[in-house]
């Protein structure tokens, strides 16, 4: 990618061409509303929301419908964003380390896990808008799509309010990413972990049950319990079910590994 696409010195024109119209899908009374308690929620503003919901719409929605435009050229800017905002994080913050230790914080800072697991403490995955055939798959659930559709959102928000915005939001949520790297505290798919861990102890798979929730519809919590060979875990708490049984899964998951 040219480096110029980069430079925070350039003029927002130069930095943000407009893209075609037709790339641009803009978004109905009902959608803009679910778009607008996601900016309140995750502290962004955006100018124009077709830039916002182009980020959320997954190839699989134009593979099917005919329909013009989904968020993988947002995705491969927003790759770039991320890869210069998070490398400059390190370069910064980390000056007793060498090329080759900075190289192997950022592959995981900026691995498909991790962004993962931003994603869905940020609630994309409520936002997503996914063909029919991708939604049964349980595409809302993949990381690789979590992670492309955090690295469309940075790219969107590149096009439309610049670096700066896209930088401060970046580094918002990678410093701490990167403090948890180092201490070895960072994002772990634990539901996937404790999957392939019961698979082959028990031959079964983990079960999952809501046990609770409260709270109202913006502040909403939830309590889930998985249950492994005949032994129950948790409770897991999050703001939202995924979250609480990722939760539930990292109590079970640390469980057997320190048994």
């Amino acid at each position: 990618m040219p480096t110029t696409i980069l430079n925070p010195s350039k003029s927002k024109e130069q930095l943000s061409p407009e893209p075609r119209a037709r790339e641009l899908s803009a978004p109905g009374p009902g959608r803009k509303r679910e778009l607008a308690a996601f900016l309140k929620a995750a502290g962004l503003r955006f100018k124009n929301q077709g830039f916002l919901n182009q980020a959320f719409i997954h190839r699989s929605v134009s593979n099917e419908s005919g329909r013009l435009g989904n968020n993988e050229r947002l995705e491969f800017l927003g790759d770039a964003v991320l890869g210069a905002v998070t490398a400059t994080l390190l370069y910064e913050e980390l000056p007793d380390k060498s090329e080759g230790e900075l190289a192997k914080i950022k592959s995981v800072v900026v691995s498909e896990n991790v962004l993962a697991g931003v994603a869905r403490e940020l609630q994309i995955d409520s936002l997503l808008l996914l063909g029919r055939g991708e939604e049964l798959s349980g595409g809302r659930e993949k990381n690789a799509i979590l992670a492309d559709t955090l690295e469309a959102l940075i790219g969107a928000l590149y096009l439309d309010s610049g670096y700066r915005a896209a930088r401060d939001f970046v580094s918002r949520w990678m410093r701490g990413e990167i403090h948890r790297v180092q201490d070895n505290r960072h994002y772990q798919d634990y539901k996937s972990l404790l999957q392939e861990l019961t698979q082959s102890l028990f031959r079964s798979y983990p079960e999952y049950a809501l046990i609770k929730r409260s709270g109202p519809d913006h502040e909403r919590i939830f309590w889930v319990e998985v249950m492994v060979d005949g032994k129950t875990f948790g409770p897991g708490m999050g703001k939202n079910k995924k979250s609480a049984e990722q939760e539930a899964a990292r109590l079970a998951y640390r469980a057997f590994s320190e048994s």
